[in-house]
This record gives structure tokens, sequence and C-alpha cells, in this order.
């Protein structure tokens, strides 16, 4: 049975940061390209950021970029999401998502399995 635990939301100020992590149970994990994406209040979930397999092929939105970083610990099963300079724009529930593929484009239909999320506040 696969798991995605996401883990480190919670309620910042503008311009503070946090760093999300994604526990996986799934096989094969260091095989499977990996992302997180965002779901504001009435908007459509979002792409944040994916990395591949071994660490490279890493892709952000626009908006984020110079400003989160994602990253993979494959020994671990973990994939992690590091937010600096955070925004109220970027209050939302944040998905872990995994992918059979090695590496993806960050369409959401590449990813089959999903994580619960985790609440980040950004109060202005």
């Amino acid at each position: 049975q696969v798991q995605l635990a996401e883990s480190g939301g919670g309620l910042v100020q503008a311009g503070d940061s946090l760093r999300l992590a994604c526990a996986a149970s799934i096989g094969a994990f260091g095989r499977k390209a990996m992302g997180w994406f965002r779901q504001a209040p009435e908007k459509e979930r979002e792409f944040v950021a994916t990395i591949g397999w071994n660490g490279y092929r890493i892709m952000y939105t626009e908006s984020v970029k110079g400003r989160f970083t994602i990253s993979r610990d494959n020994a671990k099963s973990t994939v992690y999401l590091q937010m600096n300079n955070l925004q109220p724009e970027d209050t939302a529930v944040y998905y872990c998502a995994a992918s059979p593929f090695t590496e993806t484009s960050g369409r959401k239909n590449e990813y089959h399995y999903w994580g619960q999320g985790t609440q980040v506040t950004v109060s202005s």
C-alpha cells in the first residue's frame, strides 16, 4: 500500500521560512520522480516543483523560483520542499505526489499517488 505523509506545514509571517517533508512508503522510491503541488481555497491544484529520480531534472513554477528548493533523500525515501521568503499568496494546502516515471514535466496526470496534504498559511 502506497503512503505519502507530508509534514512541516504551519502558520508563519511573510518573509519566514518553512521546510516541508514527505515520507514515502512506496516501492522503488529511488526510481520515481516526486513532486509538490498546492491548492489554495477555491482554486485548482497547481504544480509547484518536481525532482527526478536521481535528484536532477528539477523544475519549479515561475512564482517560486529563487525562493523554494526541492530535494530528496533516496536512502530515507523522503522528498523536501524548503520554502524561503514566504508570501501570503503561498497560502495553500501543499501536496506531495509520486510518479511512476523517473522524470516528469510537472503535469498532474503524470503523478499517480498523492498525500493528504499539509496546510501552509502565510500572514501579511
